[in-house]
């Protein structure tokens, strides 16, 4: 059995980084809001603490999705993160009830914030941590879907590739970033309130604060839900497969092939069908062999493969893989000449 530590190391560390940072935010907002006041820091500090609660669950749950199947659970822990998620997604519902509500208090009851410096400070401090931790995600979702960019690029591959990321990096992505416009809603109410005459304006970024949260709590919570059911595996998942199936000389055909979604990690299904005359030996050889070349790849956990004679219809459509290379366009073209 793989120890507690190795498993905490394979853990997700978007979330554990957001954790850390969101509980440091909760503390310091908490109190800036006690001292000051203001209706907007507390929304933030709301949030900060939803997030903080949120994404240390999300990180035990990714650890416990990291141990290996055993005999009573043998399609592994993959979707207990997915559990997890939507523990996650009541706390966020509940805080943002709580902000919405203090919302309307302020817009009923507008009160004057004291300390302007210190709800700046504060503020400006969480837009920094919230947006390293944002940037943190992107980047994590760039490597989960083999999509990474550099520089602003990261941006447009996040916001292109979320849905293909795992459930937790999802997760901490749409919570900072609505963390991250909180944070600005917040600063922005702080100053208008200081500067101008104008006092509903605290109430009002409370009260789009706590929209944001129901927001991230709807969509998160049908992410997950989508997981806990079971979803077949994104179209770029399968071609790779296919690809890395269709390699092999010897496969001639994907009969079918069923690719679902556990957690972040994919089960693979498949019948491949092999070139006439092979010996129940030499098919076995092959299927092992395609069945090693596909664990290769870090996101698949488990294959099961079948074996069936060519039966020389073409199942396996051209357009849902990418196209075979030239070499392996001539190996087939050389079997079909031959018979």
């Amino acid at each position: 059995m793989e120890s507690l530590w190795a498993l905490m190391k394979k853990g997700n560390t978007s979330s554990a980084t957001a954790a850390l940072g969101n509980t440091g935010l909760a503390i310091v907002k908490g109190i800036a809001a006690a001292v000051s006041g203001s209706g907007a820091m507390f929304a933030s500090a709301m949030h900060s603490v939803a997030d903080a609660v949120n994404q240390g669950f999300v990180y035990g749950g990714s650890v416990l999705a990291e141990k290996k199947p055993t005999r009573r659970f043998p399609s592994g822990f993959g979707r207990v993160i997915n559990i997890f998620c939507m523990v996650a997604v009541i706390v966020v519902t509940i805080m943002a009830y709580e902000t919405i509500r203090e919302g309307f208090h302020l817009l009923a009851h507008p009160v004057q914030a004291s300390h302007f410096l210190l709800n700046l400070g504060v503020l400006l401090l969480a837009l920094i941590v919230d947006g390293y931790v944002l940037i943190k995600a992107m980047k994590e979702i760039g490597r989960e879907t083999r999509t990474e960019a550099a520089g602003m690029g990261i941006v447009k591959v996040a916001f292109q590739n979320v849905g293909r990321a795992a459930p937790p990096t999802r997760l901490v992505f749409y919570e900072d970033l609505v963390a991250t416009l909180g944070a600005l809603l917040a600063l922005l109410a702080v100053i208008v309130s200081q500067l101008t005459p104008i006092r509903l304006m605290d109430g009002i970024a409370t009260i789009l604060i706590g929209f944001l949260m129901v927001g991230v709590a709807f969509k998160v919570g049908y992410d997950n839900m989508v997981g806990l059911i079971g979803v077949a595996a994104p179209r770029e998942v399968e071609e790779r497969v296919a690809q890395s199936i269709l390699a092999d000389p010897a496969v001639t055909d994907i009969n079918r092939m069923r690719i679902m979604q556990e957690g972040r990690f994919y089960h693979v299904e498949a019948y491949l069908e092999l070139e006439k005359g092979l010996t129940l030996a030499v098919a076995d050889d092959i299927k092992f062999r395609v069945r090693d070349r596909i664990l290769e790849d870090p996101d698949i956990s488990d294959v099961t493969l079948g074996i069936i004679e060519d039966n020389g219809v073409p199942d396996w459509k051209p357009e849902q893989t990418e196209e075979r290379t030239e070499q392996q366009t001539e190996q087939l073209t050389e079997k079909s000449q031959s018979r």
